[in-house]
């Protein structure tokens, strides 16, 4: 029995050795294929970064940084005033850049967040000229603007707006590639505060957005060509006081331009064949307008109508 029991003690002695023998040596392959496998990814991450440096390199050596890609020429398209060397200084892209390295929406946005400029398109065109074309904002009026200075007196600044409410200063001369025309100027608003002008943003007032619109619409209206409005005062809520070139002094509402564009034109054939010059007119009342004129002797002698905003004309400036 004793015998028997000191061999059991044994093979249990040696079957725990054999399985402790067995627990290190998997646990001895394990941490060499986590180490082999460890080594794989350092190596392929190596190697990826080695291409990637590799690509970089070659991408830079055949086209960011190849001289055969250097920017030679930088062609300007406008529909405005704007000179193309103006333009070129406001896209901060000069000749000998790189084309290809060239980030066109840097450019692009370098153009569009002048005000005189509402849009900007920018294209490479192969091997070594850039193309820039720009659509220009118009302006249709202006404000003048007057400030307190901090130390006494006030500032004034004159402002344009375009047909959709943007506000903008007038285009430097030494900006423009022709001086305006003789006769050429802008209707005025009068009665904007100075809270309303954003320089490079759209206006939100009804009043100014009000007298841009009348502005547009006279120009396709039956009243085109006959009439120009020389200012139009915004200060009154709901309605708009415009005076003419020719002096009359027309009120307007807010709503319907074409309806009272219209009636303005048969107001003024009626009294023209009466022999009669309207004076003041009253077109935001619906019924029975309030009307003053005088003789057509009587009226002053004016001098012919000449466009204020003559059409544009689209020029390639190189």
């Amino acid at each position: 029995m004793i015998c028997w029991l000191k061999g059991r003690r044994r093979n249990r002695r040696y079957g725990e050795r054999e399985h402790l023998l067995d627990v290190r040596l998997r646990t001895s392959q394990a941490r060499t294929a986590r180490l082999r496998v460890l080594g794989v990814c350092v190596a392929m991450v190596v190697l990826l970064a080695a291409a990637w440096r590799g690509g970089q390199w070659l991408l830079d050596w055949l086209i960011y940084k190849n001289d055969a890609f250097a920017i030679q020429q930088i062609e300007v398209q406008t529909d405005g005033v704007l000179t193309a060397e103006t333009i070129r200084n406001w896209a901060m892209v000069k000749i000998g850049q790189n084309l290809m390295a060239l980030d066109l929406a840097r450019v692009q946005r370098n153009l569009q967040k002048q005000p005189p400029i509402q849009f900007a398109a920018v294209e490479r065109v192969l091997p070594r000229t850039l193309k820039l074309s720009v659509t220009e904002r118009e302006p249709i009026a202006q404000t003048l603007i007057t400030q307190p200075r901090a130390g006494g007196g006030v500032d004034q600044f004159i402002y344009d707006f375009d047909e959709d409410g943007y506000t903008m200063q007038p285009v430097n001369p030494h900006w423009r590639s022709a001086p305006p025309l003789p006769g050429e100027w802008l209707p005025i608003l009068v009665g904007v505060a100075g809270s309303e002008v954003q320089l490079g943003r759209q206006t939100e007032s009804p009043q100014i957005r009000g007298a841009l619109q009348l502005i547009s619409e006279l120009k396709h209206s039956p009243m085109a060509g006959m009439v120009e409005l020389k200012s139009i005062n915004v200060a009154v809520p709901e309605i708009l006081q415009a005076t003419t070139s020719q002096g009359a002094e027309i009120t307007f509402s807010l709503n319907r331009f074409d309806v009272q564009l219209h009636r303005w034109r048969l107001i003024c054939d009626q009294y023209q064949k009466w022999g009669r010059a309207i004076t003041w007119l009253d077109l935001s009342i619906a019924n029975n307008l309030p009307v003053r004129s005088v003789a057509l002797s009587a009226a002053p002698a004016l001098p012919p109508l000449q466009p204020s905003q003559p059409p544009r004309i689209k020029r390639k400036h190189v």
